[in-house]
């Protein structure tokens, strides 16, 4: 059989249909996001059980709390690395592994030491899970759709939360706490069966790390079958190429001022964002709420989620940078108003929504911001990296409200404080946009790129 010449295979899926084998893909990796989400929830929900059972009091449960936030963060820094050394498949399938058998583990703890213990493993999964989930489905994306896409798969993490809520509510008055815990295991564990099974390595992984033209081709024909004429096969990265691999790419000279301002945004919106959600229904209820509507009115904060796949098809049409600091701005304007509006509560529930919805978009636009920054060398690290580093934001947020309260900030106080953030990420954004790697002209046409 005649083969034909090389082909480049991000042009071959720019120019081939969305396949169902990429939908599959994106199931799979949609999934893994949604389980995080569940997880993440879930165990604000069983903390009330956890004081009732073992007669404990709230400060103790505080190591609990925050035991995933920092297994996330070393989870995501760890990972970044290794994906770019070992593959995004391995990363996959052992992550997913580790995160569901440790949740399972988790719910068959008896003190409160053992527990945390198992929360700080389970997030180590989580946060190596999370990373390789958006370089991989960005691996196998057309660029006109790119954006779009991660930002769909993200819709997962909202959408598990709010789940993990409600099923959470059903599950522990019939079964008890332990339930949710093991259902959050057994999850993971079933999938990781279909990732055995169905889960690629990365096209544009195989070929930047030379593996036998072969299996590129297998993995290229579950997209179209032209891919079987394919002799050889190329990349073009528009990207500057720096020769090094992982963290050498994603704090070298042409990518260190990008690279530190997608940190700094990331981690500023996590500090909105968990300082909202964690203290949102106290504030509310001191601001003269009662309880219940504090609760429902903070319920609507994370449910702005939804606004990420729009924020995506801006991403993909216009300067993706630009689009994100816009929503990092107005996040700040609405996060500010909140203060503001604490005694008309018809004005409040229309302001924590429209915030929610802004927050939400551009923190879940992110990982498809820093999957199209960063050369495939560095992608697994340079995405993991951002999330990483973010996760103290969220760690922050929390102690950072904390704080206010203690040195009596008013309610608009606090609000207009936790708003700094927002513009802090908007002219992060802004400035990486200023100083973005210079891209040598190439006779490279735009199709072919990965980059924004």
């Amino acid at each position: 059989m005649n083969r034909s010449p090389a082909v480049n295979v991000q042009t071959f899926i720019n120019e081939h249909p969305f396949s169902p084998f990429q939908w599959l893909i994106f199931f799979m990796c949609f999934i893994i996001v949604l389980l995080d989400g569940f997880d993440t929830a879930a165990i604000g929900f069983i903390a009330p059980s956890l004081i009732t059972e073992w007669g404990i009091d709230k400060p103790a449960l505080a190591p609990v709390l925050s035991a995933a936030l920092f297994g996330l963060a070393c989870g995501a820094l760890g990972s970044g690395p290794l994906s770019d050394r070992l593959g995004r498949r391995v990363m996959l399938v052992g992550s997913v592994a580790l995160f569901g058998a440790a949740c399972l583990a988790s719910a068959f703890s008896d003190t409160i030491g053992h527990l945390t213990v198992l929360r700080f493993i389970t997030g180590v999964g989580l946060g190596a899970a999370m990373p390789n989930a958006v370089t991989m489905m960005g691996e196998y994306c057309p660029d006109n759709r790119r954006a779009t896409v991660i930002n769909l798969m993200f819709c997962g993490f909202p959408l598990g939360a709010a789940f993990g809520g409600f099923l959470a509510a059903w599950m522990i008055p019939h079964f008890g706490w332990r339930s949710v815990l093991i259902l959050g295991g057994i999850a993971p564990l079933l999938l990781l069966l279909l990732l055995i099974v169905k889960m690629p390595e990365s096209v544009r992984y195989m070929v930047a790390n030379n593996k036998p033209a072969e299996r590129i081709r297998a993995a290229l024909a579950r997209i179209s079958g032209d891919a079987v004429h394919a002799a050889s096969f190329t990349m073009t990265e528009t990207a500057p190429q720096t020769g090094g691999k992982g963290l050498g790419v994603v704090l070298s000279r042409s990518y260190i001022v990008g690279s530190v301002m997608l940190w700094l945004a990331y981690f500023m919106g996590l500090v909105i964002f968990y300082a909202s959600i964690n203290w949102m229904p106290i504030l509310l209820k001191d601001a003269g709420l009662t309880p219940q509507r504090a609760t429902l009115i903070s319920a609507l904060f994370p449910l702005g989620g939804v606004g990420a796949v729009l924020a995506g098809v801006l991403m993909d049409r216009f300067n993706a940078n630009r689009v994100i600091a816009v929503c990092y701005a107005l996040t700040a304007i609405s996060v500010y108003l909140i203060g503001q509006a604490a005694g008309n509560v018809g004005m409040l529930v229309l302001i924590v929504f429209v915030a929610g919805v802004l927050m939400n978009t551009a923190q879940s636009s992110m990982p498809a911001l820093a999957a199209a920054f960063y050369p495939t060398a560095g992608r697994g690290t340079g995405v993991a990296w951002m999330l990483g580093v973010g996760r103290f934001g969220g760690i922050a947020g929390s102690f950072l409200v904390a704080e206010l309260t203690r040195r009596h900030f008013s309610f608009g106080g606090i609000f207009a404080t936790i708003a700094v953030a927002g513009l802090v990420s908007c002219i992060a954004l802004l400035i990486k946009q200023a100083a973005r790697p210079q891209v040598a002209e190439s006779g490279a046409s735009k199709a072919e790129s990965f980059g924004h």
